[in-house]
Protein backbone atom coordinates (compact mmCIF):
# COMPACT_ATOMS: atom_id res chain seq x y z
CA UNK A 1 0.00 0.00 0.00
CA UNK A 2 1.45 3.24 -0.86
CA UNK A 3 1.14 5.66 2.39
CA UNK A 4 1.48 9.39 2.83
CA UNK A 5 2.00 9.76 6.66
CA UNK A 6 1.03 13.75 8.21
CA UNK A 7 3.39 15.42 9.92
CA UNK A 8 1.56 15.16 13.12
CA UNK A 9 1.61 11.36 13.05
CA UNK A 10 4.56 9.63 14.88
CA UNK A 11 8.01 9.35 13.40
CA UNK A 12 8.48 5.83 13.84
CA UNK A 13 5.37 4.55 11.64
CA UNK A 14 6.81 5.26 8.46
CA UNK A 15 9.70 2.70 8.88
CA UNK A 16 7.35 0.14 10.48
CA UNK A 17 4.76 0.61 7.28
CA UNK A 18 8.22 0.00 5.18
CA UNK A 19 9.52 -2.73 7.30
CA UNK A 20 5.90 -4.21 6.47
CA UNK A 21 6.25 -3.88 3.02
CA UNK A 22 4.41 -0.65 2.26
CA UNK A 23 5.38 2.27 0.36
CA UNK A 24 5.12 4.76 2.73
CA UNK A 25 6.65 8.76 2.87
CA UNK A 26 6.10 11.51 5.18
CA UNK A 27 4.48 15.23 4.45
CA UNK A 28 6.90 18.05 4.28
CA UNK A 29 7.03 20.01 6.78
CA UNK A 30 5.04 23.23 7.21
CA UNK A 31 2.36 21.74 4.15
CA UNK A 32 -0.89 23.42 4.39
CA UNK A 33 -3.85 20.90 4.10
CA UNK A 34 -4.67 21.57 1.07
CA UNK A 35 -1.25 20.94 -0.58
CA UNK A 36 -1.39 17.47 1.51
CA UNK A 37 -3.97 15.77 0.25
CA UNK A 38 -2.86 17.08 -3.07
CA UNK A 39 0.17 15.63 -2.67
CA UNK A 40 -1.30 12.24 -1.85
CA UNK A 41 -3.42 11.98 -4.88
CA UNK A 42 -0.85 12.89 -7.42
CA UNK A 43 1.07 10.28 -6.02
CA UNK A 44 -1.79 7.75 -5.15
CA UNK A 45 -1.37 7.40 -1.24
CA UNK A 46 -3.35 7.03 1.12
CA UNK A 47 -3.31 10.08 3.80
CA UNK A 48 -2.64 8.86 7.47
CA UNK A 49 -3.20 11.67 9.82
CA UNK A 50 -4.54 13.03 13.40
CA UNK A 51 -6.19 16.06 11.43
CA UNK A 52 -10.32 15.93 11.92
CA UNK A 53 -10.39 18.76 9.18
CA UNK A 54 -9.81 15.94 6.84
CA UNK A 55 -13.05 14.82 7.49
CA UNK A 56 -14.95 16.95 6.33
CA UNK A 57 -16.38 15.99 3.10
CA UNK A 58 -17.32 19.90 2.02
CA UNK A 59 -13.62 19.93 2.01
CA UNK A 60 -12.51 16.96 1.03
CA UNK A 61 -14.56 15.24 -0.29
CA UNK A 62 -13.69 10.76 -0.60
CA UNK A 63 -14.55 10.59 -4.19
CA UNK A 64 -11.68 13.03 -5.02
CA UNK A 65 -8.63 11.33 -3.22
CA UNK A 66 -6.58 7.76 -2.50
CA UNK A 67 -8.29 7.47 0.94
CA UNK A 68 -7.81 8.67 4.56
CA UNK A 69 -7.13 7.01 7.64
CA UNK A 70 -7.72 9.13 10.78
CA UNK A 71 -5.92 8.36 13.52
CA UNK A 72 -8.27 8.79 17.08
CA UNK A 73 -6.27 6.85 19.51
CA UNK A 74 -5.70 8.57 22.75
CA UNK A 75 -3.11 8.57 24.49
CA UNK A 76 -1.58 7.92 20.75
CA UNK A 77 1.11 5.68 22.06
CA UNK A 78 3.19 3.81 19.35
CA UNK A 79 2.29 0.68 20.55
CA UNK A 80 -1.38 1.64 20.64
CA UNK A 81 -1.62 2.72 17.01
CA UNK A 82 0.61 -0.01 15.71
CA UNK A 83 -1.74 -2.35 17.19
CA UNK A 84 -4.55 -0.80 15.83
CA UNK A 85 -2.83 -0.95 12.29
CA UNK A 86 -1.98 -4.78 12.62
CA UNK A 87 -5.77 -5.22 13.43
CA UNK A 88 -6.90 -2.77 10.27
CA UNK A 89 -4.55 -4.76 7.89
CA UNK A 90 -5.87 -7.82 8.89
CA UNK A 91 -9.34 -7.45 7.96
CA UNK A 92 -9.75 -4.67 5.20
CA UNK A 93 -7.74 -5.21 2.15
CA UNK A 94 -6.10 -2.43 0.27
CA UNK A 95 -7.99 -1.75 -2.43
CA UNK A 96 -10.87 -0.97 0.12
CA UNK A 97 -9.08 2.58 1.02
CA UNK A 98 -9.50 3.92 -2.07
CA UNK A 99 -11.70 7.16 -2.06
CA UNK A 100 -12.77 5.94 1.58
CA UNK A 101 -12.43 7.56 4.95
CA UNK A 102 -11.50 5.37 7.31
CA UNK A 103 -11.51 6.37 10.96
CA UNK A 104 -9.24 4.12 13.42
CA UNK A 105 -9.60 3.66 16.63
CA UNK A 106 -7.97 1.54 19.37
CA UNK A 107 -10.90 -1.13 19.34
CA UNK A 108 -11.83 -1.12 15.81
CA UNK A 109 -12.42 1.31 12.51
CA UNK A 110 -15.23 3.00 11.10
CA UNK A 111 -15.03 2.65 7.19
CA UNK A 112 -16.76 5.76 5.32
CA UNK A 113 -17.17 6.86 1.94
Amino acid sequence: MRLLLDENTHLKLTDWFRHAGHDATRVPSGLKNGKVIELACQESRVLVTHDNDFVNPLLYPPAKHSGVILLRIHPPTLRKILTAFERLFTHLPAKEFNQKLVILEEQGYHLLS
